[in-house]
């Protein structure tokens, strides 16, 4: 029996990264999997791969909040039930001077990374409080509370996020819902891809190696859905912290 055997994790941006290691964290952890994304095909080729009893893949743009409440609807239409969402989406353009950057895409990374994680716990968090349990957990960043050159829409959203997290808890903690951020450090994944071909600010300079690889977050989002988590709620927890790395069982 795994951890997570019985519950039911829904995750957003799980086409790719952080979000498709953390589909996999958690199915084989015994979890039945929620896959949000805009790829529709990715998704759908990851939940053939943990398989139909256990898997349903929603397209979705979390922007949206219509979308995010129809799929949160079909979660529970499907499993019955909503135990973990995992607030994970995210871009980083536009990657711009703030005097300089397209107010419009400024604002459409505002839609995806702080309005998404809203519309995540605004449909999950009433059909938890009607279980009397649920778990929301958001991937956070250093630039959430570190203002980044270049990064004035991605800190913005981040330090709106972690606000929205302790909200959530404040709100959230009487009715039996745990909410925490994971802040994972810099992670292999596209997204560092891209702030590497920006140039833009020290972590466009950092190797590839200095990386952790996208599993390391997923299992530590696992970790928290447990009772791993239970002296974290309402706060960050960083994943540059030995100490978290090792209770998470990541090194020794």
């Amino acid at each position: 029996m795994g951890a997570m055997t019985d519950k039911v994790a829904m995750v957003t941006g799980a086409s790719r990264g952080i979000g498709a290691a953390a589909v996999r964290a958690f199915a084989a952890e015994g979890a039945r999997v929620v896959l949000l994304a805009r790829s529709r095909a990715e998704i759908a080729d990851l939940a053939g791969e943990i398989g139909p009893d256990r898997a349903l893949a929603v397209p979705c743009d979390i922007s949206r909040y219509w979308e995010v409440d129809a799929a949160v609807e079909a979660a529970v239409d499907t499993f019955g039930r909503l135990d973990v969402l995992v607030n994970n989406a995210g871009v980083i353009a536009p990657i711009a001077p703030l005097s300089q950057a397209d107010p419009e895409a400024w604002g459409q990374l505002v839609d995806t990374n702080l309005k998404g994680v809203f519309h995540g716990m605004r449909a999950a968090m009433p059909v938890m409080l009607d279980q009397g349990a649920g778990t929301i957990l958001t991937i956070s960043s250093g630039a959430a509370s570190n203002p980044m050159e270049g990064w004035s829409a991605y800190c913005t959203s981040k330090a709106g996020a972690a606000m929205l997290t302790r909200a959530a808890d404040l709100e959230g903690r009487e009715g039996g819902l745990r909410v925490i951020a994971l802040s994972p450090g810099t992670v292999a994944t596209e997204m560092q891809r891209e702030i590497k071909a920006s140039g833009v600010n020290p972590v466009s300079r950092l190797d590839w190696d200095d990386h952790i690889p996208p599993d390391w977050p997923a299992r530590a989002l696992v970790w928290l859905a447990g009772p791993g988590g239970d002296d974290w709620l309402g706060r960050e927890v960083s994943l540059r912290d030995e100490a978290v790395r090792r209770s998470v069982g990541l090194i020794r």
